[in-house]
């Protein structure tokens, strides 16, 4: 036999020496997304998994830890040969929340994960067709469906175990090995079948002579062409067509097939769904706005995995992975007599992302990376301060309200931070309690703003004269832009409502940060609240230590460098903080401090650099003492800004906008923006 690398023998012994592989769509997506790093997170109280794959890349998948892990379990149960082989994996939720970027990108992962000579996937050919005569000037036959050259070599003979036996003295397949790869067995596809029939009539089943006329290529894997990765969007009513799916009867075809009952005369490739028949993706946009006609073929093709045709049969080995916004899938649900789809789909309802510490890069994708310019083109700057306020303002729209936690208090769990007495098994008990609503609209993360209307107030901030004049994104303006979405796009009263009311919290908290930042520039000091936040949490630790001398010089060993440091315990300093967060008496004082070493303890093990900046309540307490110690109060330090008639207060203005300037990333715009609105009593909460 020929030992061509296009020729079967040649493609049998490389999958016999493991050079290449037999796998099914499911197993090679498995083994994509496994053979990556897998590591455990602890997200909103529960431990899951994180899969490398989806987080590599200039622009990767932020969050959806729980779709992920359904994602991987289903493609994973197919794998292995469980009940999701029969099924579609269907993403459902808000418009705007990721569902077609998650499927997006897994297609990107996984034509480059193919594009490695190891994992390729192959497919054959039928040459010298005009030696059969019944074929006109036809004179190559691929594989319609992309058919792996295995299945051809499990169907070279009639009879299995002649196949078998064959499989075994020609290549030295064991037994254990046949079995393996007969568990992915499937028939040849109508017209290949036709055609083998043809090409062993023509050499008297000689063998030999049959392998003759096959010849073995790669499965090309442009994304433009649609193969091993293809999208089938949703289209109107008229347009689409179970032949964009399927196929069609080709008139090219048959003014050269002389046999009317050779099955070639249907153009499959015509059809989406061929195209990645052989171990690809399906990926259906929107899959419930198909007319029902259309969603009628998908239950034939999800459940029998093959395109039928006036009675003929193309197996298919494909992933299908659908999408579908909320409002849809209850229409489709709400008909009883659809019920078999919906069976038929592994449903997957995809909430938006309500850590508002991950948001921070999905705001960064919606922003830009490129660096933006004013209409009239020049530099436009970027408020330091805008990513933070974007994040906080729209994953505050998405948390529920709850009588257990006030929204301030479920964004911080939510981001795994530190929210005063509250713990993470609150939040836990409020998303079991909300989950367990029949309607998914009303379960934890379902509703809010999503990335499309966040990306919406970015342009309408861009747009804006005032951004184009200062040639700055100011942040105090993305609120007002924000308020314009959601006036103009969200319908309904009570969300409309509730996302007015969780804007005025965002800008409360913005407050606090400005207040933090203003403290900053005024030390001259880019982290001078840092600083003082973890001299409180020394002092408190070192004020019982038995090391204590009457000096009340405390020596510790810092966890973020291992140096030694000297600290002089500043009780003033401990009682006014205590005083600002309405602790009075002694009890409540020692609960406080016995809470901040507990979380002092837990977190410094895992992250030496943990800083407390998260406890926004002991931030705010200690910048409103040290205004007051250092400025005597933070009226004065507003009066000395607002009124620069004497040239004090013009010298402390001109140095706190240069600090903002050389050390804390602000422009002149912004800087003087901030400062006007450290001024006010606006957002003062």
């Amino acid at each position: 036999m020929s030992k061509d690398t296009n020729t079967l023998h040649h493609h049998l012994t490389a999958v016999k020496e493991g050079s290449r592989r037999f796998e099914n769509a499911f197993q090679s997506v498995s083994r994509m997304i496994l053979e990556s790093e897998i590591s455990k997170v602890t997200v909103k109280g529960r431990t899951t998994y994180d899969y490398g794959i989806f987080r590599t890349g200039k622009k990767h998948i932020i969050g959806m830890y729980d779709e992920l892990n359904s994602f991987v379990s289903y493609v994973k149960d197919a794998a292995e040969g469980g009940s999701s082989k029969e099924m579609a994996f269907v993403l459902v939720g808000e418009p705007g929340n990721g569902k077609t970027f998650l499927v997006d990108f897994t297609c990107a992962k996984y034509r480059s994960f193919l594009a490695k000579e190891k994992n390729r996937k192959y497919t054959f050919r039928f040459v010298n067709m005009d030696r059969i005569g019944k074929c006109g000037k036809i004179t190559t036959i691929e594989s319609q469906t992309y058919e792996d050259p295995m299945i051809l070599a499990m169907n070279l003979f009639d009879d299995p175990d002649e196949n078998r036996a064959f499989l075994a003295a020609e290549f030295g397949f064991s037994d254990q090995e046949i079995e393996k790869l007969y568990d992915n067995y499937r028939p040849l596809g109508a017209c290949t079948g036709y055609i083998w029939n043809d090409i062993r009539t023509l050499t008297d089943g000689n063998i030999e002579e049959m392998l003759k006329f096959v010849e073995v290529i790669p499965v090309p894997l442009t994304e433009s062409l649609g193969t091993v990765t293809g999208k089938y969007p949703a289209k109107d009513k008229i347009t689409s067509s179970a032949v964009d799916l399927l196929g069609e009867e080709s008139i090219q075809r048959l003014l050269h097939i002389t046999d009317t009952n050779n099955p070639y005369r249907f153009d499959l490739r015509r059809g989406a769904l061929a195209r990645v028949a052989g171990g690809g993706i399906h990926f259906v946009d929107e899959i419930f706005k198909n007319k029902k006609d259309l969603i009628q073929v998908y239950l034939g093709v999800i459940q029998n995995r093959s395109i039928e045709m006036e009675g003929f049969k193309w197996p298919l080995d494909t992933l299908i992975v659908a999408t579908s916004n909320n409002s849809e899938y209850y229409s489709f649900v709400s008909e009883k007599e659809e019920a078999p789809i919906v069976d038929r789909c592994r449903v997957c309802y995809v909430s938006h992302n309500t850590d508002y510490k991950l948001q921070d890069e999905l705001t960064s994708y919606a922003i830009g990376s490129e660096a933006k310019t004013t209409l009239t083109n020049q530099d436009l700057h970027q408020d330091p301060n805008l990513n933070y306020a974007a994040s906080i303002a729209v994953v505050l729209t998405r948390l529920p309200r709850s009588e257990k936690l006030t929204p301030i208090e479920t964004m911080k769990l939510s981001a795994g931070e530190v929210a005063g007495e509250k713990s993470i098994k609150t939040l836990a008990e409020v998303i079991d309690i909300l989950n367990q609503d029949p309607n998914i609209t009303n379960r934890f993360g379902q509703k809010g703003m999503g990335q499309r209307n966040l990306g919406r107030s970015i342009q309408l901030l861009v747009e804006s004269s005032e951004t184009n004049e200062g040639r700055c994104m100011f942040a105090y303006d993305i609120f007002k832009m924000l308020e314009r979405v959601v006036l103009d796009y969200v319908t309904d009263v009570n969300n409309r409502a509730k996302y007015i009311e969780d804007l005025k919290t965002a800008k409360g908290l913005y407050r606090e940060r400005i207040m933090t930042e203003m403290f900053n520039a005024y030390m001259d000091e880019p982290l001078a609240i840092r600083k003082d936040v973890l001299n409180y949490v020394n002092m408190i630790i070192g004020i019982d230590a038995e090391n204590l001398g009457p000096d009340m010089l405390w020596k510790y060993k810092d966890p973020q460098t291992g140096e030694l440091k000297a600290l002089k315990i500043d009780e003033r300093f401990i009682n006014n903080v205590e005083e600002r967060l309405g602790l009075k008496t002694k009890e409540q004082k020692d609960t406080f401090r016995t809470s901040i070493r507990k979380i002092y303890g837990q977190k410094i093990s895992l992250k030496p650099n943990y800083d407390f900046m998260d406890n926004l309540e002991l931030v705010k307490a200690v910048t409103d003492v040290r205004l007051k110690s250092d400025i005597s109060g933070a009226g004065s330090l507003v009066g000395a800004l607002a009124n620069r008639t004497n040239e004090e207060n013009q010298k402390l203005y001109d140095r706190m906008v240069n600090t903002m300037l050389n050390k804390l990333n602000y422009c002149k715009t912004c800087a003087q923006k901030t400062i006007e609105y450290f001024c006010t009593q606006e957002d003062d909460q």
